[in-house]
């Protein structure tokens, strides 16, 4: 009994090992494919992020990219989360130690998260979404969410005390400006004008936060 218990053992512990590598595997090549997916929408939009391109970004088959996601709004609705996610956890890692009471850095930091490629693929996918009934509800589900994280890691980071009244608009109006600002940087090379938005939302800040 003893050698037959020695041999299951090792046909079970060669099985786990063949296992693993198999799972390492399909996991990379699904954070693959939605990296790809990401990187489509910020530079194609969704009219030309079809599976075909994702999977060719990717370096992926068409047959592997539909083996984790059989439809494109499968593929697409998992890369909302994916960078819904990715934007709340560059936001949870704008400051690990605090910001130290610099709201300009705050502020230019925000502006910068607003400026850059999650934001950009961001808004891909709410224009997708206004088109799309099965993207739709699912954006707008994660927006809400980044946005109160946003919010409240912003209020953290400015120090400000939302019990004053204006606190929470004035925060709530820098990250629409900061939204704007992004906005406006999708279609030219914002960035002089842009540090001096930063500049000057920095001193209101100051001033109406204390």
């Amino acid at each position: 009994m003893g050698g037959v218990s020695t041999v299951g053992d090792r046909v079970d512990r060669a099985d786990r090992a063949d296992r693993v590598p198999k799972q390492d595997r399909s996991r990379a090549t699904r954070q693959r494919l939605l990296e790809a997916a990401v990187a489509c929408l910020a530079e194609h939009g969704w009219a030309g992020s079809t599976v075909s391109v994702v999977a060719e970004r990717a370096g992926v088959s068409r047959g592997a990219a539909q083996h984790h996601f059989p439809t494109r709004e499968d593929l697409f609705t998992a890369a909302v989360e994916y960078v819904a996610e990715e934007r709340s956890t560059a936001l949870r890692a704008l400051f690990p130690q605090g910001a130290s009471g610099d709201r300009h850095a705050v502020v230019s930091a925000l502006v910068d998260l607003y400026t850059g490629p999650l934001f950009r693929a961001a808004l891909h996918l709410w224009v997708a979404a206004s088109n799309e009934e099965q993207l739709r509800p699912r954006v707008t589900e994660l927006e809400a969410r980044v946005g109160r994280e946003t919010h409240r890691i912003a209020v953290d980071l400015l120090g400000a005390d939302e019990s004053r009244p204006g606190v929470r608009e004035t925060v709530q109006g820098l990250l629409d400006m900061a939204r704007g600002l992004g906005l406006a940087n999708l279609l030219t090379d914002d960035t002089a004008r842009r540090d001096r938005v930063v500049a000057q939302w920095a001193a209101l800040l100051e001033e109406t936060l204390g």
